[in-house]
């Protein structure tokens, strides 16, 4: 029986080892001694790891040291260190989510779906740090993707509308917090607010910036605003606030002209 026929029969048997143990599909090693650790535990603590020192300091035998074991024992739950990730990026999307019933519109929902998604890689800043290596496909992620989705379950968008204005939201709520990332390892390195966002250094740019070399983006140095001048310190949360109201009125627009026949420009 080739490959192929063998998928067809076990259409499980294509998930790499991490995601089929996210969705209990795993099957556990009889050899070695009595178990005494779960999945559960050995990622938590992974992720404890992850949090405190950054994802470079997670390794099998860290996590295994930490939980009083050897690393040869992990490798009896989980397969292999790219497993672990995987676990891990699941895990820490196992959050509560409000009911929509609990929204007045879509915009609300929609809203929250972005602020929700940024706060996890806030409170996780090193997710930022693990490359993407294809869709979502885990049960937590999944279920994610799915709440952002029953927004617009009655907007008339088809099923590839849909999925790409989720893909949109999640993309902003990513590059957000690597932002935000970013500038929190600025400031743990030492730098103040003031030269992340450029205020420290107006008056420098106001004489070396010319209208002749910059003619639009001159003005905007010359009144503080490129800088930040005159904002308060949530200045990355009033930026986050005001693109996500943009992309919203976007879709907003997008959903009238569909409405009307139209064709959106």
């Amino acid at each position: 029986m080739s490959k192929k026929d063998n998928n067809e029969h076990d259409p499980f048997s294509s998930l790499p080892p991490g995601i089929a143990l996210s969705w209990g599909l795993g099957k556990e090693s009889q050899r070695g001694p009595k178990r005494e650790l779960t999945i559960p535990q050995i990622v938590a603590a992974a992720v404890a790891i992850a949090d405190r020192d950054g994802l470079a300091a997670v390794s099998m035998s860290r996590v295994a040291a930490s939980l009083g074991f050897t690393a040869m024992s992990l490798y009896r739950y989980i397969p292999s260190k790219e497993d672990l990730l995987i676990l891990m990026q699941d895990a820490i999307c196992d959050i509560p989510l409000p009911e929509k019933a609990s929204y007045a519109d879509w915009r609300a929902l929609l809203r929250d779906f972005a602020k929700a998604n940024k706060q996890v890689f806030r409170d996780h800043p090193w997710f930022c740090d693990v490359p993407i290596s294809g869709v979502p496909i885990t049960p937590n992620n999944l279920r994610f993707v799915d709440w952002g989705l029953s927004a617009l379950q009655h907007s008339g968008l088809n099923e590839a509308e849909q999925i790409s204005i989720i893909l949109l939201l999640s993309s902003y709520a990513r590059s957000f917090g690597i932002l935000e990332r970013d500038f929190d390892r600025a400031m743990q390195a030492g730098a103040s607010p003031d030269q992340f966002t450029g205020q420290g250094f107006t008056a420098a740019l106001q004489q070396l910036v010319t209208a002749e070399r910059y003619p639009h983006l001159y003005p905007l140095i010359m009144s503080g605003v490129y800088t930040g001048e005159g904002h308060q310190d949530d200045i990355l949360d009033d930026d986050f606030e005001f693109g996500i109201e943009r992309i919203l009125d976007g879709i907003e627009h997008y959903l009238d002209t569909k409405r009307k026949g139209g064709q959106s420009s």
